[in-house]
């Protein structure tokens, strides 16, 4: 009998990736902003860079999300 290939949840595929950084010593604050700035920078593409669609599918204020960008660095 086969067995039936199925794709990886996200939790599975976050958890590997989390393993990955745990294993190179990644300190969790700079886990964070990495996976914030990636997050962000995604979503930015989908929506054109459109800051208020971005900031709303982001489930956060647009001023919020400037001040992220801000700190983050993210054009």
């Amino acid at each position: 009998m086969q067995k039936e290939s199925r794709n990886p949840t996200i939790h599975e595929r976050m958890k590997a990736l989390i393993e990955e950084m745990v294993e190179k010593e990644l300190p969790i604050k700079e886990a964070l902003e990495e996976f914030e700035k990636v997050y962000i920078e995604t979503a930015s593409r989908k929506y054109n860079h459109n800051k208020t669609r971005v900031a709303k599918a982001l489930g956060i204020h647009r001023n919020t999300l400037h001040n992220l960008c801000k700190t983050l660095k993210i054009k």
